[in-house]
């Protein structure tokens, strides 16, 4: 089915464009003209894609992003409110998808939608899009009969989720960009600059101060034998992530994060946050609290944490309180076991959730802030501390050498 580009006008005068299949330009500018009598839009241009165009509108490399779904969620729940009925609004945001693969999964959920499955059993035959959490929060809202506004809650958790990740993966890459700087710094120094000292300093080892004749060494073996230095670091990289993919290496991993002295506060308040915000999500949803306790404890991200839920998931089963259980456990604040707690007794635990989650979430981009901060300096403090080590072990022998002469 061919391509075609299109450009619409919403209510507030704003230009947007799309892509959407159709049988011919004018079938494409009717479905357009049907979909903007419902929400206030008004096409301007109909045309055909080229096929370079094409070949990036459909996105044949990649499957859906958190993105894709954020924007068929936030969809959805317009289309729903404008009175649209879902089989429709599903097959209006399939025709406008811009990845291959996501068109796919969402003409699969329109037919079983019409096949008469619930919405959210047909999210469920999609776990790698629709996690656990959403197909729950849509399955209550569905019992419920708010689902709409379900939607906008669950567009809001993915788009704060994103942000977190996008947080915490942007403090991250600072201190990881500047670590490659002083390797290749140091690489470049050791492999291209010390060489041409190699000739001066020849036979006379003996009076070489030893940062001169440790350096010297090790830049033969890296220029003599840089394939074995290459292979040790690949070999290296691809052991460490292999091991953390194991239960043992995955447990011994994040108990690290939460140890290592810049970053525990960080991950702490990632991971208190996560857990928190989703557990208030599903509870302030009507989702029942074991089903809420099991998806917590997947989504918070940590082997530890995880562990954490899945222990007060076995006490609530058993018929005690969650605070009871949370207080064993060193993972939590005090104040936070005891704000659930109260939370349990006042029947608003759910308010209470969003507070506490509302408070590490802050928490966490002031800490964010403060480790990039920190972080700077201690690495330009590393970078001065490898070239001035460097610069000296060639600078002393040379004065060594010159007072000899003399």
């Amino acid at each position: 089915m061919p391509h075609y580009k299109y450009q619409i006008q919403g209510s507030d005068g704003k230009m947007s464009v799309g892509t959407l299949s159709a049988e011919s330009a004018m079938a494409a500018a009717n479905s357009l003209r049907q979909q903007g009598r419902v929400l206030g839009l008004v096409p301007v241009e109909v045309s055909k894609t080229s096929l370079g165009e094409k070949l990036k509108a459909m996105n044949y490399t990649s499957g859906p992003t958190v993105k894709d779904v954020l924007n068929f969620t936030t969809q959805l729940a317009v289309m729903i409110r404008a009175g649209i009925s879902i089989r429709v609004a599903i097959e209006g945001i399939a025709e406008q998808a811009s990845n291959l693969k996501f068109r796919e999964i969402l003409t699969q959920i329109k037919q079983d939608v019409e096949g008469g499955k619930p919405f959210s059993d047909a999210l469920a035959r999609h776990p790698k899009c629709f996690d656990t959490l959403y197909v729950n929060m849509v399955r209550a809202s569905e019992m419920s009969g708010s689902f709409a506004r379900m939607l906008d809650r669950i567009a809001a958790y993915m788009a704060q989720q994103a942000e977190t990740r996008a947080m915490v993966r942007g403090a991250m890459i600072y201190p990881a960009v500047i670590m490659t700087m002083a390797v290749g710094t140091t690489i470049f120094l050791l492999t291209f600059v010390l060489p041409k000292f190699a000739s001066v300093f020849k036979g006379k080892e003996a009076v070489l101060p030893w940062p001169t004749t440790f350096l010297m060494g090790l830049s033969e073996f890296m220029v003599n034998f840089w394939y074995l230095v290459v292979a040790g670091i690949v070999v290296g990289l691809g052991g460490f992530i292999a091991f953390i993919h194991t239960e043992i290496g995955r447990l011994w991993w994040h108990r690290t994060q939460l140890q290592i002295p810049l970053l525990k506060k960080m991950f702490r308040a990632l991971y208190i946050s996560r857990s928190l915000h989703t557990m208030g999500e599903l509870v302030n949803a009507g989702v029942p609290m074991l089903d809420t306790l099991a998806i917590t404890g997947d989504i918070s991200g940590n082997a530890l944490y995880k562990r954490m839920w899945r222990a007060v998931y076995g006490s609530v089963k058993q018929g005690k309180q969650i605070s009871s259980t949370l207080a064993k456990s060193p993972l939590l604040p005090k104040s936070v076991t005891q704000m659930i707690g109260a939370g349990e007794e006042s029947g608003k635990l759910g308010e209470v959730l969003d507070e506490v989650s509302a408070y590490y979430a802050k928490q966490l981009r002031e800490v964010i802030k403060m480790v990039t901060g920190l972080i700077e300096p201690i690495m330009i403090l590393l970078m001065g501390t490898i070239v001035g080590f460097i610069a000296m072990a060639i600078i002393l022998p040379i004065f060594k050498l010159s007072s000899l002469v003399k």
